[in-house]
């Protein structure tokens, strides 16, 4: 099956020295971009994190801190991924919840201007769930009837999601879903804005939850004190509050979507 592309589509995996968004660091990206005329380019590369890899992480991916040494940082390397994924919509596994946040974060850090907005982001891990409910290797095997060779190397995991992803167009084709409010329609469907709509997480901020919206499209802090309040009103009557998160341990892509809100709201007394 040819996919139905109106830009590039790019499936992508990390491995990493940990799942803390904030402090952990990417060791490994592979990138499989397909293109509208159905042609398509693999791109791996292993990145020094520049902190050490917990011997816990290692045991998973086969990463360890004497791979990686000689590597480029991400620092060194983000530019060219950027313009790689110019045009391209993300596609992967549970990646709205971790590989896309993730990523996000590491160009923060490095200085570079990733803009996520107005791209499509299907995670083939939410179509999954939802209509399945299981793991990738499980979703491997349920779709494909395949095993991963060289699970958790990047490289594999990333092409064993491209395949699960069209074995998951071939299934579902046609096959009607039933949402929590009872509205029933067929999501699983050869178009990538559709696929976006169906497995994005729409009422989260900033990816790591801190914030989601309210059915007004009002950002409502997720945690803390301050929990089911909207944001504008808590920096209004405690304006210290975004000191606070600011020199916290929050994701920095947290932090960029705090300083809109805090700048959007001062614009509005003025």
């Amino acid at each position: 099956m040819q996919l139905k592309l109106k830009r590039p589509l790019a499936f992508f995996d990390l491995e990493t020295t940990g799942v803390n968004i904030a402090s952990d660091r990417i060791v490994e990206i592979s990138i499989l971009k397909i293109m509208p005329d159905g042609s398509s380019e693999v791109k791996t590369k292993r990145v020094n994190p520049l902190i050490p890899i917990p011997i816990e992480s290692s045991l998973i991916h086969g990463i360890y801190d004497e791979d990686v040494k000689d590597e480029a940082s991400f620092k060194q390397i983000a530019k060219g991924l950027a313009q790689f994924l110019e045009h391209s919509d993300l596609a992967g596994y549970n990646s709205n919840k971790f590989d896309v946040p993730m990523l996000m974060e590491e160009f923060l850090r490095a200085g570079v201007d990733f803009d996520i907005e107005g791209r499509k982001l299907v995670d083939v891990q939410n179509i999954f769930h939802q209509m399945e409910q299981r793991t990738l290797k499980a979703a491997y095997k349920f779709y494909c009837n395949k095993s991963i060779e060289n699970a958790h190397s990047a490289e594999a995991d990333v092409k064993a999601t491209y395949e699960v992803f069209l074995a998951q167009l071939e299934k579902y084709d046609g096959v009607e879903f039933e949402d929590k409010s009872g509205k029933k329609y067929v999501p699983v469907v050869n178009d990538v804005e559709a696929l976006h709509k169906f497995t994005y997480i729409r009422d989260v901020v900033d990816f790591a939850g801190r914030m989601v919206y309210d059915v007004k499209g009002r950002e409502l802090f997720n945690f803390g004190k301050h929990k089911g309040k909207p944001v504008e009103d808590v920096f209004t009557t405690e304006p210290t509050y975004y000191d606070w998160m600011m020199n916290g341990d929050f994701p920095l892509y947290t932090k960029k979507k705090l300083t809109e809100i805090r700048l959007r709201n001062a614009f509005k007394k003025k």
